[in-house]
C-alpha cells in the first residue's frame, strides 16, 4: 500500500517513497525542511483506502535534539483525496514538551532526525470527526478571545481620546494618536484571522 500516498512541496518531484512503519502507519522524510511552507499529501488512486478509513495527516518538525514530536495536521480520505497544509506556522510548537502532545511517539520510536517526517495513519473515519473539530473549536475560541479582548482595549483607549487642541503641555507623559492604535488593531485581527495561531510564532 505504500504507492497509495504522495507528497508534493513546491519546485520539487512529487515524493511517494512512504514506508510502512506500522500496521496501518506510513513514513516519509521531507528534506530541508526550513524553506518549505506548504505541503500536500494525496492519495495517488492506485489502490483506494479501506472502506470508512481515513488516513490522518501528521507531521514532526526536525529537532536535533528530541525524539519526533508528532501533530495532527488533518486528514485525507477517498472523498477528499488531497489536502495542502501550511507547516511554516508549526515551528514554534514544535518546542512543546512531550508531555504537551498527545501525537509523540505515534509512529514508534524514530532516531532523532534533523529533517521532518510525514506520518500518515490509517484510522477509522470516527477518528477524524472527534480530533479534528477539537483543533477548530480551539482555534476559533483564540480567535473570539482575541477580538473581545482587543475591542475591550481599543474602547478603553478611546474613552481616553482628546483633540489636539484639548492637549495641555504634560512633561514626562507620551501620546500616541488614536488611529495609531487603531491601524494595530486591525492589523492583528487581520492576522488573526489568517491563522488564528499567529501569536506562537
Amino acid at each position: 500500500m505504500t504507492n497509495v500516498l504522495g507528497a508534493i512541496v513546491s519546485g520539487r518531484l512529487v515524493q511517494t517513497d512512504f514506508s510502512l512503519v506500522g500496521e496501518s502507519q506510513f513514513l516519509t522524510t521531507i528534506t530541508d525542511v526550513d524553506s518549505i511552507n506548504h505541503i500536500v499529501i494525496f492519495l495517488t488512486g492506485a489502490i483506494p483506502l479501506p472502506e470508512g478509513t481515513v488516513g490522518m495527516v501528521y507531521f514532526s518538525w526536525p529537532d536535533p535534539n528530541a525524539p519526533p514530536n508528532w501533530q495532527l495536521l488533518g486528514h485525507i480520505s477517498n472523498s477528499k483525496p488531497s489536502a495542502i497544509f501550511k507547516i511554516s506556522s508549526l515551528k514554534k510548537l514544535s518546542e512543546m514538551t512531550i508531555g504537551d502532545s498527545g501525537y509523540v511517539g505515534t509512529f514508534g520510536q524514530q532516531k532523532i532526525c534533523n529533517n521532518a517526517q510525514i506520518g500518515i495513519s490509517i484510522e477509522p473515519e470516527i477518528n477524524a470527526q472527534l480530533q479534528l473539530p477539537t483543533t477548530t473549536v480551539t482555534a476559533n475560541c483564540y480567535v473570539s478571545f482575541s477580538q473581545k479582548m482587543l475591542e475591550n482595549f481599543i474602547n478603553f483607549v478611546a474613552s481616553f481620546a482628546i483633540t489636539q487642541h484639548e492637549m495641555q503641555p504634560t512633561p514626562g507623559v507620551s501620546f500616541v494618536p488614536l488611529n495609531t492604535v487603531q491601524t494595530w488593531y486591525q492589523n492583528f485581527e487581520r492576522r488573526l484571522q489568517q491563522n488564528p495561531n499567529f501569536w506562537k510564532s
